[in-house]
C-alpha cells in the first residue's frame, strides 16, 4: 500500500467530515461567489426587509392616508433610513466595481440606490390615497427586489 493511500484511509477513519468533503463536487474555477454573507450586503438585506415591512404595515393600516403622516416621526425616520439604505446600495455597487466584477448585481445595486429617493418622493407627491397606495406598493417592491438580488444564488457570467 502506498503512503498516499494509507494517509487517505487514516484521514477517512479519523474525521468523518473529510469523507463528507471528499464527496462534494469539485469547486469550479472562477465560479461566481455570493456576497450575501458579507457584512455590508447582509446589512442591506436586513435594512431592506425592515423598510419593506414598515411600508406594508402602513399600507395595511392606511396610515399614509392621515393628514399629518408625512410630517410625523414615523415617516421622517423612515425617510432617513431609506436614504441611508440608498447610500449603502451605492457603496455595494462601488465595492463590486472595485473588485472588477462584471455582473448584474453591481448594476442593479446602483439602480436601486438611484430609485429609492425617487420612489420615496413619489409617495410624498401622491395626491390621492389610491395614488399613494400605488407609490407605496412600488416602494415595497423595490425593497423586496433589494433583498432578492443579493440573496439569489450567483449566476455565471454570460
Amino acid at each position: 500500500m502506498s503512503c498516499g493511500v494509507a494517509l487517505a484511509v487514516s484521514l477517512l477513519l479519523s474525521d468523518p467530515n473529510v469523507a463528507v468533503a471528499a464527496a462534494q463536487p469539485p469547486a469550479v474555477a472562477d465560479a461566481p461567489v455570493s456576497v450575501a454573507g458579507e457584512p455590508l450586503f447582509a446589512d442591506i438585506v436586513a435594512r431592506s426587509g425592515l423598510l419593506r415591512g414598515e411600508v406594508r404595515g402602513w399600507m395595511d393600516a392606511g396610515a399614509a392616508d392621515r393628514a399629518d403622516f408625512f410630517t410625523g416621526p414615523d415617516f421622517t425616520g423612515f425617510k432617513a433610513r431609506a436614504t441611508e439604505l440608498s447610500a449603502l446600495d451605492m457603496q455595494g455597487h462601488l465595492i463590486l466595481k472595485a473588485r472588477g466584477t462584471d455582473n448584474d448585481l453591481k448594476c442593479i445595486l446602483r439602480g436601486i440606490s438611484e430609485d429609492i429617493p425617487v420612489k420615496v418622493a413619489a409617495v410624498e407627491a401622491a395626491a390621492t390615497p389610491a395614488e399613494r397606495r400605488v407609490a407605496l406598493d412600488e416602494l415595497a417592491y423595490l425593497f423586496n427586489d433589494n433583498v432578492e438580488v443579493i440573496t439569489a444564488p450567483p449566476q455565471p457570467e454570460a
